[in-house]
Formats: C-alpha cells, structure tokens, sequence
C-alpha cells in the first residue's frame, strides 16, 4: 500500500531529495493526470504509425502507383523514426522533457496535416520521414519522463501503461480508417491525425510537467519547487530541493557526449546487453506482425482467421502488460522479462507448430499467447530500460535502445522473407524466432547479474 508518510514532514538538514519526495507519496491526481496526458501522446503515435499502411493503398489507387512504390511510403516513417530515436531524442537533456515532447506534438500535428495536402509521392515521402523523426523525439521523453515522476515501487507499470496507449492507437488507426476512408477518402484520415495533436497541444502546454531534476540542473529550484509541490501540497514554501543521493549533477555536455556516457566504462556491457534485447525482441516482433497474415492466408485460411491471428498478437500483448508491470515492480524487473522472453520462445515455437497443421482455435490460441509474450516484451524492454538508466541517462538511453532495436526490427522481416524464398518450411522460421527470444532471455538474465553485482559494488 502506498505510504501516506510526506517528505515535508521529514525534513533532512541538508534539504529534501526530490527521488524522496516522489517515492514517499502515494499515487494521486497528478499522477494520472500525466499518465493521462502521456498516455494520449502515445495514443496519437500509434494511430500515426500506423495510419499510413490502410492510407497507403488508398492514395495508391488515387494516384495509380504500383504496389511496389508502396515501400518508401511505409519506410520512410520508420527512417524518420530512427533518427528521432538517435538523433533528436538525446537533445531533451539540453532543452528538457517538457518542451520536447510539446514542441514534438506540435510539429507532427502540423506535419500531418500537411501530408493532406500532397499531390506526388515524393511530397508524401518527405513529410512522412520528418513526422517520424518528431514521433521518434517524443517517445523517449515521455517515457523517460513518466518514469521520473513515477514511485519506484510503480515504474515499470507506469511505463508500460503509457505503452499500452501506443498499441491502442494502431487498433483505433484500424477502426477509424474502415469509418473515414470509404466515406471521406484517405485525407481525411490525415486531418484526424493531424488535429487531434494540436487541440491536445493546449493541455499540454497547461497541466504537462517538466523534470524537477532538470531544473534543478539549469538553477531554476521555483519552478522545480512549484512543481513539486503538484505531488506534495504540503510542501513547505521554504523548502530546500535538492538531487538524488544517486545523481551526480553535472552541466550539460551536449548532445554526443551523453551519447558516449552510454558505451564507455561500466556502462558498456550493460549498454550491450540491452541493446541485445532490444534488437531480438524487435526482430521477432516485427516478423511476426509482417508475415504472420502472408503465412497463415497461403496456407489457405479464411481472411477472417488471417485477420484475427494478427490482431490477437497485439491484444494478448495489452493484456499481459497488465500482468506484467506489476510483476516487474514486486518482484524482480529482470527476472521477470527473462521468464516473459521464455514464454515467449515456447509460445512462438507452439504457433509454428500448429500453423501447417492445427485446428483454427489452436491457431488462434497460439497466436494470442505468443503476442502476450512478444508484443508484451516489447513493452516490457522499455521499462526495463528505465530502470536501468539513471535520471540523467534515460532520455538517450531509451532512445538509442528503441533506435538500435529498430535495425533488428528492419532485420527480422527480411530474414523471415528470404528464409521462406529459399525453401524453408514456415514451421522452421517460427523456430529459429523462438530461439531468437532465448538469446533475449538470456541478455536480460545477464543484464540481471550484471546490474545488482554493480549494485552490491
């Protein structure tokens, strides 16, 4: 149960630290206010993302493209993406959370709007690069973010709950474009996208904190007091905030060296092994997401059966956050993704199993349960990723740990893709993903080792 102890009421000589203050509190109003507004953040990600692959064939239809031109329309989103994640993201720790998840909701609203108003493909390719790379800027800090205002006892389950809005908005980027395209065509789909983040775009400038560390950092202790004082009412006006006993305050160093910080000394094996997960878990992800409907359709399902499997792939990952969270918080956040990846393995393994030759409940079973594990341990690795990283870390290492993973993401399809064009039997590929999943387990294991060894140190 949460404690109802308020730091204000034990006041340190020295000052009171802010990593005090938020673990004392219980979760109140203005913790599910920021969920609430992360959450819609994320929301609005996913549905963008995701948009694009039921506008694609539409636009392709208006403007008489071949299939094949298809792929730089959906590519360049997820280019965009992976510079937002290794490029922009990191620049947070200079400007701040804040202003970069507003100024990145403001910019993709605005972009996307704008890819309305196309005519060419190269029009469409060039917003679509510049949307993903603000998307991309933008996850990390509301993750990072999120989990700084979060209790420790509450981190992984508050990151995975804003995670869960991502995968929600590509459900409702399904349901809205079978609604808006038949009847409005496919810019109205980029209206929706685009409108929603600016309206957005006036609570978040009202209610949307900033870092208490950052600012701090920058000197700035009234507004970090000012905020604060939104999770402790309280909290005396005299009151000196001061950092975490764990925080070593330093002036920004800009954008590269941060980046270094997070393969050099100690941190580098650990940086590794992350980045390990990242990348297998990716890769199976998204191999599945992309050839589970060509698979399970040319072995002669019903579209519906096609349809349903994939779909049960991201519904049994939202549910198992739900487990999974607060199993990471009680228990032992690593050991509990090691144990998901597991699941995950045999489960893959059980979907290849029953994909040639099994009853269409036991398709639809195995689908579902391997999505708990692999769609649920893609949200799980970026709370992992927050707990391993300090406050001043978490912004660039979850972006360059969601940018790294993103080449195994790139990977895993075009693996699968010329697996199967050499002959391999689809039950053979779902195997070798199990074992890609094993060498996930195992990297977070490590990472287990690893981290309470430098713990004890």
């Amino acid at each position: 149960m949460d404690s109802e102890l308020s730091p204000s009421q034990v006041r340190p000589a020295n000052g009171i630290h802010v990593g005090d203050l938020i673990d004392r509190r219980p979760v109140g109003r203005f913790h599910y206010l920021l969920l609430a507004l992360a959450g819609a953040v994320m929301f609005l990600d996913g549905f963008d993302t995701q948009a694009i692959s039921f506008v694609a064939p539409a636009i392709a239809r208006e403007w008489g493209l071949p299939v094949a031109s298809l792929g730089p329309i959906f590519s360049a989103a997820i280019v965009g993406l992976m510079v937002g994640y290794l490029v922009l993201s990191p620049l947070a720790n200079r400007y701040g959370h804040r202003r970069t998840v507003i100024a990145c909701t403001a910019l993709f609203g605005i972009l996307t709007l704008l890819c309305a108003l196309t005519t060419g493909p190269m029009q469409l390719i060039t917003l679509r690069f510049l949307t993903g790379a603000g998307l991309g800027a933008a996850i990390p800090s509301l993750v990072a973010l999120t989990s700084e205002f979060a209790p420790a006892r509450r981190r992984s389950s508050f990151v995975m709950f804003i995670y869960c809005w991502f995968a929600l908005g590509f459900v409702a980027a399904g349901i809205v474009s079978g609604i808006v395209i038949p009847h409005w065509g496919w810019r109205a789909m980029f209206v929706i996208g685009g409108t929603v983040p600016l309206v957005l775009l006036i609570l978040l400038l009202r209610y949307f904190p900033d870092s208490p560390r950052y600012l701090l950092t920058r000197g700035d202790s009234t507004r970090a007091h000012a905020t604060l004082r939104r999770i402790d009412p309280a909290l005396p006006a005299d009151a000196v905030i001061r950092a975490d006993y764990s925080t070593v305050e330093e002036p920004d160093r800009g954008r590269v060296l941060m980046v270094v910080d997070l393969v050099r000394g100690r941190w580098f094996l650990s940086t590794l092994l992350l980045w390990t997960a990242f990348a297998a878990n990716l890769a199976a992800f998204y191999a599945i997401q992309s050839w589970l409907p060509t698979i399970v359709g040319s072995l002669g399902a019903p579209s519906r059966v096609v349809i349903a499997s994939t779909v049960l792939t991201t519904i049994g990952g939202i549910l198992a956050a739900i487990i999974i969270g607060p199993a990471m918080d009680k228990i032992n956040p690593f050991r509990t993704l090691g144990v998901v990846y597991l699941g995950g393995a045999a489960f893959v393994a059980a979907l290849g199993w029953v994909i040639g030759g099994g009853s269409t409940w036991a398709l639809l079973g195995a689908a579902f349960l391997a999505g708990t594990c692999v769609t649920g341990g893609q949200m799980s690795v970026i709370a992992l990723a927050t707990v391993l990283y300090p406050p001043r870390m978490r912004s660039t290492g979850v972006g360059w740990a969601l940018g790294i993973g993103r080449l195994g993401g790139i990977a895993g399809p075009l693996i699968v893709g010329s697996a199967l064009g050499a002959g391999l039997l689809p039950r053979d590929v779902f195997f070798a993903m199990a074992v890609i999943l094993v060498v996930a387990s195992v990297s977070v294991l490590m990472l287990e080792r690893r981290s309470r060894a430098q713990r004890l140190a």
